[in-house]
């Protein structure tokens, strides 16, 4: 394996740098569906869309709240993700006696599906444009907090509106940085189940050293089933099953929610990531990894308790190093600051565009002060000093006591009337929580607290109370009740005279550090708003020189990338577009079958029952980010052909820029979905709901 700094550096070898012109490169973007590419693709690709293809297309995309992507593939509320992002799910769901995380789970009827823990599923219904609306409730002379607060009241009483008249979920969604606001509408379903998911041997199998890599063969895929009113969701758009799948050098579509990306931001935005944001990240996220890795090396409880978390944790390490490594080059930050000199010099000399080019210095100043704040910041208002799901439980029945009684666009955001019945839901979960991993990663990120902050620092010496970080994370956990569903509703509902009165241990932490939380927020979400208005207008200038070319930053919001099927040459070596199921066993024998690398045991059983040329996973060219894992890939018919699970080792700047010279996005083929179904785990009735060949019972 190359050093990870080599390999971007050859990925980056091929970006071109950009001065004079604007232009996209090749397959680039992460599209609105109210603004597709379409200019482009009947350029590049003679296609056109269709407003019926992507109203269908958008209304059978699913967003998990859980973090990724899904799609629904039958009439019958069936639905597809990654094994991945259902793995919060299976998680929940799993005891030390069914670990459904480790072993996998099929129903074999309706009846075994089972009932999920607090999952939320989002399916897009429309967006409105209420830019204006917002921005003209900003009084123009308002400084950054005053502005802050219009702006949040507006948004709040948008939102308001919008699900009192429509009955959806209302979000408005900031795009561009602050140069738009969208407000998004989704169906919510709550009521979803589990029906299938394969061993995590053979859904992430190679494990972390085969992560971010390809060739790969995993089977990274999950069934749910939506349901309303007891009854499986009766779904008008859904994608109709590929069997022959994804053809090498075919034009395909990806339609997920990309989490975050930060191509917008200026050269002043981007050092601070590299020199102060994700420093911190990979030194929080690698320490986690330790603690739980050898956490679960002391019993296989301890393993299962803690394996989602650790997945998260080595997946985001891994990707914070591709992103700070590429940070770094100065390949790739010449092609930054190259665009950012281009658009500079064309705003040059325009009055028009004053505003846009004095914004560059309001930015770095802003920035400046937020990093001033930062580490406190993180620590208590991000809570990274208090981790665990307890006082997360505990500060939102303090904050919901405090934030409730006040008029709705007064309120905190994750407060607003629009957002209440996902935070319930969220709140009177009934998934597990284990006392002593509780008290493991509280004791670990209190030490974390003091080490960032000092012993004699008066927040630390408060928070510990003359305690160890050990002793005082096990006094916390022992005493607290809001481990409890019946206490948190009690004292939800009871608003914050019953909170006070509760004296409750881990409520009283969250009230010690609330205010100079609240503070720290406060500041950093002034600079925000200074940051944001300065983007508006820079966008203004970039709308008017590059026109609608312009897609936005990634929000978790439903995007539209194109790409076509392709394989790339690495090393002198040419890379395949597709592995095959025969490569799976060839692979794990290369190993020696040796963790990760070993298969289940099924799968060595049915090797002779499967068609080893079956394709079984692909690379593209679509432009994608951590949170399309579950996004369906699609071809010019809207069928369903294939599902994003990762990108590949390039693929890793493509936080802040594009580029396909070696960076693919990588699929599951929906043939080779078929072929392990039907061959390995004989789940007929589910392939026959998928093809439609006959109907489910």
């Amino acid at each position: 394996m190359q050093p990870l700094n080599n390999r971007l550096r050859t990925a980056l070898l091929g970006i071109a740098v950009v001065i004079t012109s604007f232009k996209l490169l090749a397959d680039e973007g992460m599209w609105l569906f109210n603004n597709p590419p379409r200019q482009q693709l009947m350029e590049r690709y003679g296609f056109e869309i269709t407003d019926a293809w992507l109203e269908r297309l958008m209304k059978a995309s699913v967003r998990f709240n859980s973090g990724g992507s899904g799609s629904f593939v039958s009439p019958d509320g069936l639905l597809i993700s990654n094994h991945h992002v259902a793995a919060d799910a299976l998680q929940k769901l799993s005891t030390a006696e069914r670990n459904l995380l480790q072993d996998g789970f099929m129903a074999r009827s309706r009846a075994e599906e089972i009932p999920c823990v607090d999952l939320e599923l989002n399916v897009l219904q429309s967006i409105e444009d209420v830019t204006a609306r917002v921005n003209a409730a900003v009084p123009p002379d308002a400084g950054p907090t005053e502005a802050l607060l219009a702006r949040r009241a507006v948004i709040a009483e948008i939102e308001k509106e919008s699900r009192e008249r429509t009955g959806l979920r209302s979000d408005v969604v900031t795009l561009y940085q602050g140069g738009a606001y969208h407000l998004y509408r989704f169906k919510r379903y709550t009521d979803v189940r589990l029906v299938f998911a394969p061993e995590q041997q053979i859904a992430f199998f190679g494990g972390d050293p085969d992560n971010f890599e390809y060739p790969r063969y995993v089977l990274d895929v999950a069934f749910f089933r939506a349901y309303e009113n007891g009854q499986p969701a009766q779904i008008e758009h859904f994608l109709k099953w590929s069997a022959k799948g994804a053809a090498d050098g075919e034009l395909t579509f990806v339609s997920g929610h990309p989490g975050r990306t930060s191509r917008l931001l200026t050269l002043a935005e981007l050092e601070y990531l590299r020199d102060v944001a994700y420093p911190y990240q990979l030194d929080l996220l690698k320490r986690r990894e330790v603690l739980l890795s050898v956490w679960s090396a002391r019993s296989e409880e301890n393993a299962r308790r803690a394996k989602d978390d650790l997945f998260g944790v080595q997946n985001s390490r891994k990707a914070r190093d591709g992103g700070i490594a590429g940070l770094y080059d100065p390949v790739l930050m010449g092609r930054l600051a190259a665009n950012e000199a281009a658009l500079r010099q064309a705003m040059h000399g325009r009055s028009e565009f004053a505003e846009a080019l004095a914004a560059y210095d309001r930015i770095a100043a802003a920035q400046k002060e937020i990093a001033r704040h930062a580490l406190r910041y993180r620590l208590l208002e991000g809570a990274h000093a208090f981790n665990g799901s307890l006082f997360g439980i505990a500060r939102t029945l303090l904050r919901a006591g405090d934030e409730r009684p006040k008029p709705n666009g007064d309120r905190l955001p994750e407060f607003r009337d629009s957002g209440r019945e996902s935070l319930e839901l969220d709140l009177f979960s009934t998934k597990p929580i284990h006392d002593e991993y509780e008290q493991l990663l509280l004791a670990d990120s209190l030490l974390f607290l003091a080490e960032k902050l000092g012993w004699n620092d008066p927040t630390v010496r408060a928070v510990l109370a003359g305690k160890s970080p050990r002793v005082r994370a096990a006094e916390l956990v022992e005493g607290t009740r809001v481990k409890n569903v019946a206490v948190r509703k009690q004292l939800y509902e009871g608003g914050a005279a019953a909170v006070a009165a509760a004296g409750d241990p881990m409520i009283e932490l969250a009230r010690l550090v609330d205010a100079e939380a609240r503070e720290l927020r406060k500041a950093v979400e002034a600079q925000d708003e200074v940051k944001r208005q300065s983007q508006a207008a820079i966008s203004s200038a970039r709308f008017a020189l590059q026109g609608a070319s312009v897609y936005p930053d990634a929000t978790f919001t439903l995007r539209l990338a194109f790409g076509v099927v392709k394989g790339y040459e690495e090393g002198g070596k040419a890379v395949p577009a597709m592995t095959t199921l025969a490569g799976l066993y060839e692979r794990a024998a290369e190993m020696k079958s040796r963790p990760p690398f070993d298969l289940p045991e099924r799968w060595l059983k049915k090797k002779r029952a499967l068609d080893l040329r079956t394709p079984f996973n692909f690379v593209g060219t679509h432009d994608i980010i951590g949170g399309n894992s579950g996004s369906p890939v699609v071809n010019r018919n809207g069928e369903f052909v294939g599902i994003i699970f990762d990108g590949n080792i390039h693929s890793l700047v493509w936080d802040f820029a594009f580029d396909d010279t070696v960076a693919r996005s990588l699929s599951v083929h929906s043939a080779g979905i078929v072929e392990s179904l039907r061959k390995v785990y004989r789940a007929n009735d589910l392939v026959a709901e998928l093809t439609g060949k006959r109907a489910s019972r």
